[in-house]
Parts: C-alpha cells; structure tokens; sequence
C-alpha cells in the first residue's frame, strides 16, 4: 500500500508547446481547453489526486496567466490545503527549449524538492490525454527497484520532436532507448510519464546541471539504461497522443463517440476541472443538434451537426455548424456556416460568413479575433 505522503507530483505544462504552436501564443499547451469543459492539465492533475498524491507542482513558464487562472487555489482537485497542495512553481528563467529539456526547469524548482519529505516523484507532462492510473504505476515502480520508470504505450510511433522508443526485455528492463526517431510499425514510446526516487531525482539534476546538460531523457534516462537503472512500465488504459491540430481535432471529435467517452471520463474516476456557475444549455424553437455535446451555458437556435461546443458557445438562428470544435465565450452570428473548423476562445463569427475547412486539415481561427 502506497503511504498517502509517500509521492510527490511535478507537471510540466509546456512541454512540446510547439506541437500546437497555434494555440500556444498565448498559453501553455497544458492549458489548451480540451472536451467541452476541461483543459489538457486536468487528465495529469486528476491522476495524481486519485492515486492520494496530494503535494503538487506545476512548473511553469512566461505564459502562466491562463493556467492560473483555470487551476486557482487547486479547489477543484481538492488541494487548497494548509500543508501542501498545489503549488504553482515558475521555471521562468527557462528558454523555452531549455524549458523542453526539463533539466534546467528542474534546477530552478529544486528547493521545492528538496523539502519535499516524500520518498518518490511521479513527473508529467501534458500532451497525453487518459485516465492513468498512477497507483499502479507507483507500486510497479517500487516494486521492481528500477532508478527511474519510464511509462509506455505500444502502438504507431507518434510524430514528436522528441519522441522517446523503448527496448525492453522479458522483464521490462529497458535494454535500448532512442531519441527522435520514429520507426515503422508497431513499437512502445514514452508517453512523458515518469517515477523516480526524490532523491535520486535531485542528485541527477544537479549532477546533469553541472555538466552543462539540458535534456532528461537524453542526457540522464540514456545514462541510466546504459547502468540497467531503467524499466519500462506499459500503460493499460486508453490515451491519445496531442501532438498537432489535427490529432487535437481529432481527439475532440473522438469523444463524440459514448465508448470512448466512458473510457476517458469514467464514472468511478472522474476528471475534475473548474467550476463554473453557468445555466444548463439553452436550445431555441430553431435549434437543430445531431450528434454532438453542448457544454453548460450554450446557447443554440441554429443548426449543429457532429460538433463539440463549450461553455457560454452562442449559435444563432440560421447559422449553421458541422464537424466543429468551439470554444467558451465564441459567437456565431446568424446565417454564418462553419465546416471543419475550430475556433479558440471568444471569437466572434459575423452574419452571413462562410469557414470551411477540411477533415484531415481543420480551419483555425485564434483567440478573441472576429471574422
């Protein structure tokens, strides 16, 4: 049994910001809203708090403010607490490509860690989106005495700058790791899941540090399975990999269906998000919806068809949505049409406009801009 003070939490919010760069301008991707009422954060945050680990940071970078304002005092997850809680700690010397290598973020953050009196560390990134379960992460961790596990999904390489492969043995002693390549075929790649001994964990970063070294995984997990200190550990539960618009759009789209929907947002394990005080949604006498989710506060009185609307989304009468992602606060005026488009928060859609984009090549249109 895990002792609850046993595991600390680290997030890492802006990790491969750039896979998204047209959402990123103004947030970090851990920020980027996600399924009608949630954001990219909340799978990382709600799977450290049901696996009871309840002392958490989010290291974070210049583009904080929307993460800060989504994730407050930590109330939604149950960590505004007097003793630990969520913690939002700033690596904001960081470049942003430091900032990717985690070693250098790390190195600013290590006084949190080093009173810190858990024994272990899980870190996170942002850009996988699943109902993890870390407890049994953790315990698979401490039971096999490995250095470091590196979590893993087997399947189609996904395309990151970064991407991490796995060789592993019988055992899931990692025998090989490469770094960017992407081979053909099924193969087993880090989902940016990782736990690691506190301790441990600080000597490394100040060991790398020192040295100059600014990537994790190439400069101390390469390290480490070359000592036999690292075991893969295969993810069961069902993820998605965020690495471009398009799979963004698609995963957005994937929840449409009820399978995959209880997969991600199970009833026993739910994914806390912010609160907001809205009415439910508000469907007009010409209001047409087939096949899609409306969030609380929207309000539709024209045709929506296999979309997916936030909060506080205003479709008015005559226009016309199909195979759409809209986000809080966005407008679209009467008669307006929008095929395969996503459109970011607070965008505005004026009468009688046209957007179309493709299936396999959504439409963007960015934050608070009106067409």
């Amino acid at each position: 049994m895990i002792k609850k003070t046993g595991v600390c939490g680290l997030i890492f919010p802006s990790v491969h910001d750039d896979v998204l760069h047209e959402m990123t301008t103004v947030r970090e991707l851990g920020s980027i809203p996600f399924g009608g009422r949630y954001r990219l954060i909340n799978f990382p945050l709600s799977n450290l708090v049901h696996a009871g680990i309840t002392n958490i940071s989010v290291v974070t970078t210049k583009k904080y403010l929307s993460l800060a304002q989504h994730i407050g005092s930590g109330k939604a997850w149950d960590l505004a607490r007097k003793k630990q809680g969520l913690t939002l700690l700033p690596a904001l010397g960081a470049k942003q490509e430091e900032y990717e290598g985690r070693i250098i973020p790390l190195h600013d953050v290590l006084q949190w860690l080093e009173l810190c009196e858990e024994d272990y560390v899980v870190m996170s990134d942002c850009y996988v989106v699943g109902n993890i379960n870390y407890k049994a992460l953790v315990k698979s961790h401490i039971a096999s005495g490995a250095e470091i596990t590196v979590a893993y999904k087997t399947g189609a390489c996904p395309e990151l700058p970064d991407v991490v492969v796995l060789d592993t043995d019988d055992n899931d002693v990692v025998t090989n790791l490469r770094i960017g390549c992407r081979p053909a075929g099924e193969v087993a790649y880090g989902i940016g899941l990782y736990v690691i001994a506190r301790e441990k964990l600080i000597a490394l970063v100040e060991d790398a540090y020192s040295c100059g070294y600014t990537s994790f995984e190439r400069d101390i997990l390469r390290a480490r399975v070359a000592c036999g200190g690292v075991r893969g550990y295969e993810v069961p539960e069902f993820t998605m990999v965020i690495n471009s618009l398009q799979s963004y759009f698609d995963a957005n789209m994937a929840i449409m269906d009820k399978d995959i929907r209880k997969k991600l947002f199970p009833a026993d394990y739910p994914v806390y998000t912010r609160v907001h005080d809205c009415a439910p949604v508000v469907y007009g006498l010409n209001s047409e919806m087939t096949g899609s989710l409306a969030a609380d506060g929207a309000y539709i009185d024209g045709e929506v068809t296999d979309s997916l609307l936030f909060r506080n989304v205003k479709i008015e009468t005559g226009a016309t949505v199909r195979n759409c992602i809209i986000m809080e606060g966005s407008v679209v005026h009467k008669g307006a049409v929008l095929e395969n488009v996503v459109l970011d928060k607070n965008v505005v859609v004026s009468e009688g406009r046209v957007l179309r984009g493709a299936p396999t090549y959504p439409l963007y249109v960015s934050k608070g801009k009106q067409i």
